[in-house]
């Protein structure tokens, strides 16, 4: 299981992070950089690709929009924060903005509605702990890890309850795994609580694995 290069000898912001190489990939969270420049492999393009291509084709015609890495996704710490003193910007392979008021020239400002990381040797611990552990914080709404060796993806969703005792509203994450053997929602694959009627066929995805 890979584990990505990190770089903690400093507290890094997005003011840091936009003077990088072009050439070189990095992720930001609280301030710690993990660097992504291994390339993603062919089967890891390919699975992008027809994820990006069936949201884009559902999406033509409504306001959300999809975006597909690299893609700068930056989660400030409150409304205001100047971009230049934002501690973590993330690149997933994959997100859904239905808030358009979000993008931005450089990419987007705040939380996703739904966020898709397809899973390689080089960033596997991270798409399971620290990037499921921002995404939960930050309220992304809904998200995918993919697995294309294993032929699965995973699904963790934000419910958010009325809770009177507490005197406001919590939020629970919700699991699930969609794949062969496993649950399927919908009778041809995966559907989204977030793009309603958005139903991903898991064998067409997965064919010639």
């Amino acid at each position: 299981m890979g584990l990505p290069q990190t770089r903690t000898d400093d507290h890094f912001t997005y003011g840091l992070y936009r003077t990088w190489p072009d050439d070189e990939r990095w992720e930001l969270i609280d301030g710690v950089a993990y660097n992504m420049c291994a390339a993603p492999n062919t089967w890891h393009q390919e699975i992008s690709a027809r994820i990006f291509t069936e949201m884009r084709r559902f999406l033509k015609g409504k306001p959300c929009r999809a975006f597909a890495a690299p893609f700068d996704v930056l989660l400030p710490a409150t409304p205001d924060q100047p971009d230049d003193a934002v501690d973590t910007v993330v690149q997933p392979d994959l997100v859904v903005f239905c808030d358009q008021s979000k993008i931005t020239f450089a990419g987007a400002r705040g939380a996703p509605d739904l966020a898709v990381e397809i899973l390689s040797p080089w960033t596997m611990r991270k798409d399971f702990n620290e990037k499921l552990r921002l995404y939960e914080r930050v309220g992304v709404r809904e998200y995918w890890v993919v697995d294309p060796l294993a032929r699965l993806v995973q699904v963790w969703r934000q419910l958010y309850i009325d809770d009177l005792a507490s005197g406001g509203a919590g939020s629970v994450q919700v699991a699930g795994r969609f794949g062969e053997g496993l649950i399927v929602q919908a009778p041809d694959g995966l559907a989204s609580s977030v793009l309603s009627g958005f139903i991903l066929d898991l064998g067409e995805l997965f064919a010639d694995a």
